[in-house]
């Protein structure tokens, strides 16, 4: 058995140190280095480049092994196994989660990543990597693109064997448009995905006045555009994000208020707000049913599919009101939610809270480096070709000299040096000499040569002449900019609204919105429509001041007296009436003045009208409502009988084949005056009781009598005894719709005599040279207003006008005129 021995003693020079410390400083120090890790490389975006660490290494990752948009997808798993072992080494979990966030389209406004399989859904998460496949999005390409151009630094990975980029070339506002989302340690970073090209708008036109102020910059980026659509309610909040770097705004799903069966009515949801799905909504209305919190809902069906999109349709019970219930439902469940805005990024490594004109100034000061960096090494390379050039265009002219003293050289050093001497070249173009094929010797290759100089010549001129000139540098970078927007922009998604029915949001810092009563009263009202598609309603039904005070969206061009609950009608182009409930309506507040519909609702919110078909004007569809009189492009007119059918919509005449209604208006009395104006300047009005009311099957009978190829351009009524005007402006039929302002003239109606029906009126404009066709007409009773396509009026010119003289030239183009209670342009 062996016996036990103590450990040698240590050796006399070895001496033990223990070293006391303090736990708690310790322990502050690890923190902080924790802190710093997590802050700087984890959590917070650049604010160059919009990317976390992990984001820009999946995408270095990507571009190193090729995955273009033009290649075919990969396993994912080898996108994640390349980043994890060269460039982000804390697990494949966290890369696989940050790639399926950057191909997600409902997550990110433009996605970077093109994802092929299972990616997740707004309540399901991704299939495992192994099952799913990714390539660079087109958006991509605009992140790395620049890379071997020495655009920006590269460093170390975590282990000092491969290099990669510390910031993306970015060429386009990454962070502002695809937003972020994060928790640090101490902060977080939550900010909202804005339209590419809004943003990019905001971005040149900072570069082109430095100076510009917040509210300058929000006229091109209103406010932030969700990948999901949806509606912002109250805009407050969002400026003082823009302006502090942290607000709130709330998001609402779009929905409106169907006829599922033939006696039950049910709220169909297109829209969710953003990252919200549909079962999260349907968990929270059952819950809501169960406990009896939420009454009236009998059925909730999620019938969204790839063809038809969101489509979440929630079925009202019998004797309840659905607009109520729609209210109790943005009250109670996520179909609306509130977003906190914290626009956390780092700035040269420190974190940062950035407004709208700082994060913009951070990216356009870091692309202006990045293009100068660029241009400088496009201007090296040039430089380096053009001298190798020079060498070899001398080599071509002493060919038969280079080939024999090279013949005449024991060896490769002996040949450069002699060629240095002999020809007076450098070591760079002697080694490029000595490379060169025969097949270079040809007369053509000289050409060539002579034709690259010249190019490149050029191009060294042009690149010295943007680092020489800051003011052609800001260009480029603003130009390269515009060229992104055009080519990878998209329309607004997202509708921007400063109220939403009896509820006004005044932003995070008023709290919680005023929520709509549940039972709506049916108060008497007007419901308005104005010249640039907004829908509102009132909250009385007084007389609609005209007189005094200007504003946008002022210009009402449909008007109609009905009660909270009650229904108009909207009629287009198509000869159809399409019911809209005036609950379903923002309601405005009472105004002294002119009523201002800034606050409504865009038509496209209720209405989903065909291409090509326009909306006109609003009536009444009472049974006791006035007949209604329609006028078409050809020259017909009808009024029509008032026993409208109780369905969604109706014809409310059988138009011809290549016809439409221009004009449609409610004739209150018989001795109404009819006026129809043509495209050729004649003008016809005639008395309402010459055409006898029809039924809605009919066709019409003859109203104007036209010359070949011209149409009818407006039609309306007129009290005859009111005073009244009408407004013409000519122009040529060679220029684009909306671009011409054309030639003004606004005069009495009393001018112009009465004829009969089907006859061809009397001229109310005469042309002068260049002029062939009216681009404007309207007459009504005054006071007139006008206003552009962006509802700011425009002033109208005194009644002095002749009946037949020629007009003005107008300050500016009229999208729309309309008199005290409305009457379409």
């Amino acid at each position: 058995m062996a016996r036990r021995t103590s450990p040698p003693p240590p050796p006399e020079d070895v001496v033990e140190k223990i070293i006391d410390i303090d736990v708690g400083e310790e322990m502050r120090n690890a923190f902080l280095e924790y802190s710093y890790s997590v802050i700087y490389s984890r959590a917070l975006p650049d604010a160059r480049d919009g990317l976390k660490p992990v984001q820009r290494r999946i995408l270095y990752g990507m571009s190193e092994l090729g995955l273009r948009p033009d290649r075919a997808h990969v396993k994912s798993q080898r996108v994640i196994g390349e980043v994890m072992g060269k460039y982000h080494p804390h697990g494949d979990t966290a890369i696989y989660d940050a790639l399926v966030r950057l191909a997600q389209p409902f997550t990110m406004r433009l996605p970077v990543i093109d994802g092929h399989g299972n990616f997740g859904s707004l309540d399901d998460g991704p299939a495992a990597a192994r099952y799913t496949e990714a390539r660079m999005a087109q958006a991509a390409l605009l992140m790395v693109g620049g890379l071997d151009e020495d655009t920006v630094d590269f460093v170390p990975n975590y282990d000092d064997t491969e290099t990669q980029p510390g910031v993306m070339p970015a060429a386009f506002p990454n962070l502002l448009v695809n937003g972020a989302s994060g928790i640090a340690v101490g902060m977080a970073t939550n900010m909202a995905p804005h339209n590419l090209v809004e943003v990019i708008g905001a971005a040149r036109h900072l570069i082109a006045h430095p100076t510009c102020s917040l509210d300058d910059l929000m006229k091109f980026v209103p406010g932030p555009d969700l990948p999901g659509g949806g509606r912002i309610i109250g805009l407050d909040g969002i400026r003082d994000a823009y302006l502090t770097g942290r607000g709130a705004f709330r998001t609402r799903a779009t929905a409106r208020i169907e006829a599922i069966t033939p006696r039950r009515k049910g709220i169909v949801v297109t829209e969710m707000p953003y990252l919200v799905g549909p079962e999260k909504v349907i968990e929270k209305i059952k819950d809501l049913v169960q406990s009896k919190r939420l009454q009236g809902i009998s059925d909730v069906k999620d019938l969204t599919d790839r063809s038809h999109g969101m489509q979440l349709v929630i079925e009202v019970k019998n004797g309840f009101n659905p607009d109520a219930v729609l209210e109790q439902l943005y009250k109670l469940t996520p179909l609306e939610e509130s977003f906190n805005i914290n626009n956390v990024a780092l700035v040269e490594g420190q974190p940062r809270t950035l407004g709208l004109k700082q994060l913009l100034q951070v990216y356009v000061d870091f692309r202006t480096d990045v293009v100068t960096r660029r241009t400088r090494y496009r201007l090296r390379r040039a430089e380096e070709r053009l001298h190798l050039v020079d060498g070899l265009l001398v080599a071509i002219l002493d060919i038969d000299e280079v080939i024999q003293l090279i013949r005449g050289s024991d060896d490769t050093d002996t040949a450069r040096t002699r060629l240095v001497e002999v020809f007076e070249l450098s070591t760079a173009q002697a080694d490029y000499i000595l490379e060169l094929r025969l097949r270079r010797l040809t007369r053509f290759s000289r050409i060539e040569l002579e034709t690259e100089k010249a190019e490149l010549e050029q191009r060294i001129g042009e690149l010295r002449a943007i680092l020489a000139d800051e003011k052609l540098l800001l260009r480029t970078v603003s130009s390269e900019l515009g060229e992104v927007a055009k080519t990878h922009g998209s329309p607004r998604r997202t509708v921007l609204l400063e109220a939403a029915g009896a509820a006004i949001v005044t932003g995070a810092s008023a709290g919680a919105s005023a929520a709509m009563p549940l039972e709506v009263t049916d108060d008497p009202c007007w419901v308005l429509l104005s010249s640039t598609g907004l829908l509102a309603r009132t909250t009385t039904d007084e007389p609609i001041s005209t007189e005094g005070g200007r504003s946008k969206h002022d210009v009402i061009v449909g008007a109609v007296r009905t009660t909270a609950r009650g229904e108009v009608g909207l009629v287009t182009s198509a000869g159809r009436m399409i019911r809209l409930s005036a609950v379903e309506l923002p309601t405005l507040p009472p105004t002294a003045g002119p009523p201002a519909l800034s606050g409504g609702a865009p038509l496209a919110a209720y209405v989903d009208l065909p291409r090509g078909e326009e909306p006109l004007t609003l009536a009444s569809v009472a049974a006791d409502s006035p007949g209604l009189a329609i006028g078409t492009a050809q020259g017909v007119v009808k009024r029509v009988a008032t026993d409208y059918p109780a369905r969604a919509d109706w014809e409310l005449i059988s138009l011809k084949d290549g016809d439409f209604v221009v004009g449609a208006c409610e004739i209150p009395s018989d001795s109404w005056d009819l006026v129809f104006i043509s495209t050729d300047a004649q003008l016809l009005h005639f008395p309402a009781a010459s055409v006898r009311p029809q039924g809605r099957s009919a066709g019409g009978m003859a109203g104007i009598k036209l010359a070949p190829g011209q149409t009818a351009g407006w039609f309306g009524a007129i009290d005859p005894g009111l005073e009244a005007v009408v407004v013409t402006s000519s122009g040529s039929s060679g220029a684009l719709p909306g671009t011409e302002p054309g030639a003004l003239k606004v005069t009495p109606y009393a001018e112009y005599p009465a004829k009969g029906r089907a006859t061809g009126g009397v001229r109310c404009h005469r042309f002068l040279k260049g002029e062939d066709t009216l681009v404007l007409a309207w007459a009504g009773a005054t006071p007139a207003r006008a206003a552009g396509a962006n509802g700011v009026a425009i002033e109208l010119p005194e009644a002095t006008g002749r009946r037949d003289g020629s007009g003005i030239p107008a300050a500016a183009v009229i999208a729309g005129i309309a008199g005290p209670v409305g009457g379409a342009a």
